[in-house]
């Protein structure tokens, strides 16, 4: 479920990534905390640049978790799993042809066209797009973003990772 962010939402992200947003159209996903966790960005940005990466994950302690997921090696054991498992390879496209279709919604650059993100559909090449995809479609849309969320620990246990007004 996506809704329009907020002021409040907007200082939140800003808070986390520790720069500006840029060209959100929506609060993709809210971690547990009540603090946007994934956000859907303009699939071209104000200056024209078409930006691929629809979902992105802001929260910096999930983002911090995954990225030790990707230094285990785990996208590349992935990768091989889509490699010799054809109703794995053909869930991954399922997920990669939902994010275009998500994508599209808000516009659909041509340098963008068919292109999703996260190496989706071949491959694995960024775990923190394939879980902000999962948090936001929900689980069964993206199967290894599902297996990377498990991976997860609580990261809002500790309350919000950021606190920001508008």
């Amino acid at each position: 479920m996506t809704q329009a962010p907020t002021e409040t939402d907007l200082a939140t992200v800003h808070a986390q990534l520790g720069r500006p947003p840029r060209d959100i159209v929506a609060v993709a996903h809210r971690c547990p905390c009540g603090n946007p966790d994934v956000v859907a960005t303009s699939p071209q940005l104000a200056d024209g640049t078409p930006f691929p990466t629809f979902y992105y994950l802001t929260c910096p302690r999930a983002a911090s978790q995954i990225g030790t997921l990707e230094a285990s090696g785990l996208m590349a054991q992935m990768t091989d799993r889509i490699g010799s498992d054809e109703r794995l390879a053909a869930a991954h496209r399922r997920a990669h042809e939902a994010y275009v279709r998500a994508r599209g919604e808000h516009g659909e650059p041509p340098e963008i066209a068919e292109v999703s993100a996260g190496g989706m559909p071949s491959r694995v090449k960024c775990l923190h797009v394939l879980v902000a995809h999962s948090l936001a479609a929900g689980r069964g849309v993206n199967p290894l973003g599902d297996e990377a969320v498990d991976l997860l620990s609580d990261w809002w246990a500790g309350g919000p990772c950021v606190t920001a007004s508008p």
